[in-house]
């Protein structure tokens, strides 16, 4: 079994337009990694866009891709949350936020037209923003007596995780970070040196 450990989502904010019998839609995509900035993003641009007659949204969240939510911010249900979401879908994109702003022209578009420009929108702004891939990595604390240093950092040099926090007493600890697939590995390798021990924790999917 293959394990998933990377995931795509974008480089930079990004912006895109586009313009459907008079109406005008401003896509706005952005990096993201948590609610907390969704939130931010969201409550700045409410106020920017303040004269908008919507603000729009759908956001993706998680190398899992099972923290979502699409908005469509008083638009007739499912004519554009869920469009600006089905972009995001089918980039395979993640930690990314998608905002888009209707100006209204005078002129209706009924609900297929509302869902073709707000996808046409969406669109606009994720191909004008740069994907980039990501790896999933995950943290281990192995905790192990002084004199077994030189067998741990051996591992270290071998396998190359990145070190987060070292602590050198009597009793020694070292976190580490490496890439998912490769944990395994270094995990059965570190509980083979005497007197180590693998502290448990909960795996954290922030990466850079």
């Amino acid at each position: 079994m293959t394990v998933e450990d990377t995931y795509k989502t974008i480089l930079e904010p990004s912006e895109g337009i586009f313009t459907e019998k008079r109406s005008k839609f401003i896509a706005l995509a952005f990096p993201v990694r948590t609610l907390d900035e969704i939130k931010t993003l969201l409550d700045a641009h409410q106020k920017k866009y303040y004269d908008a007659r919507h603000v729009c949204y759908a956001y993706m969240l998680g190398a899992e891709r099972t923290n979502f939510r699409a908005n469509d911010n008083g638009e007739p249900s499912g004519t554009a949350g869920k469009p600006i979401l089905g972009q995001i879908n089918s980039n395979e994109l993640t930690d990314i936020l998608v905002i888009v702003v209707r100006y209204f022209g005078g002129i209706k578009l009924g609900t297929g037209g509302l869902v073709v420009a707000y996808k046409a929108a969406a669109a606009e702004a994720i191909a004008a923003a740069t994907i980039i891939e990501k790896t999933v990595d995950e943290d281990v604390t192995v905790l192990f007596e002084y004199p077994f240093m030189n067998d741990v950092m051996r591992i270290v040099k071998e396998e190359e995780p990145e070190i987060l926090d070292q602590s050198y007493d009597m009793d020694c600890s070292m976190t580490l970070r490496i890439r998912r697939s490769m944990m395994p590995k270094l995990q059965a390798r570190l509980e083979k040196v005497e007197t180590a021990r693998i502290q448990e924790e909960e795996p954290t999917e922030l990466t850079d």
